[in-house]
C-alpha cells in the first residue's frame, strides 16, 4: 500500500467554479419570492427534540452504508475486510462531500480505503460506483411506491414532464448501467482484450499498462454481481438504508407539523438524492434546499415552510457526519489538505 502521506485524488479545477454556479442557481430559485423572516420564524417553531432525533436517524445511514460496502468490497480471496477501516473511509468520504466540491468525497473514500486496506484505488472506486447504481434503483423503486399511493398529487410535474415519466426514464438508465456492469463482470476477458488492442494502438506503452491495471481494478470492483448471495445482501442493505433515511425525513415532517404523508419522504429523498448528484458547492447547499422546496410544493406546503424545513434538516444531518469524519481523519493520521489535492491516484 502507498504511504498515507500521498495525497488523495480530487476532481479537476473546474469543480469549484462549476459547483458555485450550480449552488448559486439553486439557491436563487429556492429563495425566490420567499419571506426570509418567515423562514426564520418557521425554523424557530420546530420541535427541537424531533429535529435532533431526525438527525440521529439520518446519521445511522452511514454505519449501514459501511456494512453494505463490506459486502461489495472484498479482498483478493473474496474475504470481507474489517469494519473499522471501512467505517473510517466512509465517514471521511461523506465528510469530504460536505467540505469539498463536486462530490470529491467519493474519490477520497476510495483513496482512504486503498491506504488502509490491501485494495486497489480503482477497485474501491468501482465498488462505490456499483453502490451508486443500487442507490439509484432503490430510490426509484421507493419513489414508485409514493407515485402509486392515493396521497400522491396527480398534478406533480417538473418543467412540464410528469414525475412518473421522469422516474421511468431514470430507472431505464440505471437498469442499463447495471446490465452492462453485469455483462462485464461475468465475461471480463473480451472487454479487457478490446481495451488492450485500442489502448495499445493509440497510447504509449506506459499509459496503456496503467489503463489496463485500472481496468482490472474496476472489474474486481464488480465481482459482487457474480455472487447471487452477495447481490441479494446488497439489495437488502440498500432497502434498509433508504427506509431509515426516509424515516429521518418523515420525523422532521412531524417536527415542523407539515401535512405531508409519510410516503412523501420517499419522494423527497429521491429528488434530493438525484439532485445532489449534480456537481455543486460543498455540502450540497442550495441543491438540497431547492429540491426540498420543489417536492414539498407538490403537497401544498408554502415556500417559507419548505425552506425552513430544508435548512434545519440539512444542518441536523450535516453536523454529525462531518464531526465523525474529522475524527476518523485524525485517527487515520491524515489531514483535510490531503483530501484537497488535485493530484491523481496512480492505477495500482
Amino acid at each position: 500500500m502507498s504511504s498515507p502521506s500521498n495525497r488523495a485524488p480530487n476532481p479537476s479545477r473546474w469543480a469549484w467554479p462549476l459547483g458555485l454556479i450550480v449552488t448559486a442557481a439553486f439557491l436563487a430559485w429556492a429563495v425566490h419570492g420567499v419571506d426570509l423572516g418567515e423562514v426564520a420564524a418557521g425554523a424557530r417553531r420546530a420541535k427541537l427534540w424531533l429535529v435532533a432525533l431526525a438527525g440521529i436517524v439520518a446519521t445511522l445511514t452511514f454505519p449501514i452504508r459501511t456494512l453494505r460496502w463490506r459486502v461489495l468490497l472484498r479482498d483478493v480471496h473474496e474475504k470481507p475486510f474489517p469494519v473499522a477501516p471501512l467505517w473510517d473511509a466512509t465517514a471521511i468520504g461523506f465528510m469530504a462531500n460536505n467540505l469539498l466540491p463536486a462530490r470529491a468525497g467519493e474519490f477520497a473514500r476510495a483513496w482512504v480505503a486503498s491506504r488502509r486496506l490491501p485494495v486497489r484505488f480503482s477497485t474501491a472506486l468501482a465498488s462505490i460506483g456499483v453502490e451508486r447504481v443500487f442507490d439509484g434503483l432503490m430510490m426509484l423503486a421507493l419513489m414508485a411506491v409514493t407515485i402509486a399511493a392515493p396521497s400522491f398529487p396527480s398534478h406533480a410535474m417538473v418543467r412540464g414532464t410528469s414525475l412518473s415519466r421522469i422516474a421511468t426514464i431514470a430507472a431505464a438508465g440505471f437498469g442499463a448501467l447495471l446490465l452492462l456492469a453485469l455483462v462485464v463482470a461475468l465475461r471480463p476477458a473480451p472487454w479487457l482484450a478490446v481495451l488492450d488492442r485500442v489502448s495499445g494502438a493509440v497510447l504509449p506503452t506506459r499509459f496503456a499498462t496503467r489503463l489496463r491495471s485500472a481496468a482490472e481494478g474496476l472489474v474486481a470492483g464488480l465481482a459482487v454481481l457474480k455472487s447471487p448471495a452477495r447481490f441479494v445482501a446488497v439489495v437488502l442493505w440498500s432497502l434498509v438504508l433508504w427506509l431509515v433515511n426516509a424515516a429521518a425525513f418523515a420525523l422532521c415532517f412531524r417536527a415542523f407539523n407539515l401535512t405531508v404523508p409519510a410516503e412523501g419522504a420517499l419522494l423527497l429523498q429521491g429528488l434530493i438524492g438525484f439532485g445532489v448528484a449534480i456537481p455543486s458547492a460543498p455540502g450540497y447547499w442550495g441543491v438540497f434546499e431547492g429540491a426540498t422546496r420543489l417536492t414539498l410544493q407538490f403537497y401544498g406546503i408554502a415556500a417559507e415552510a419548505a425552506l425552513a424545513y430544508a435548512v434545519v434538516f440539512h444542518v441536523a444531518g450535516f453536523i454529525p457526519i462531518t464531526l465523525l469524519g474529522l475524527r476518523s481523519l485524525s485517527r487515520a493520521h491524515l489531514r483535510l489538505g490531503d483530501l484537497r489535492s488535485s493530484s491523481h491516484e496512480p492505477a495500482t
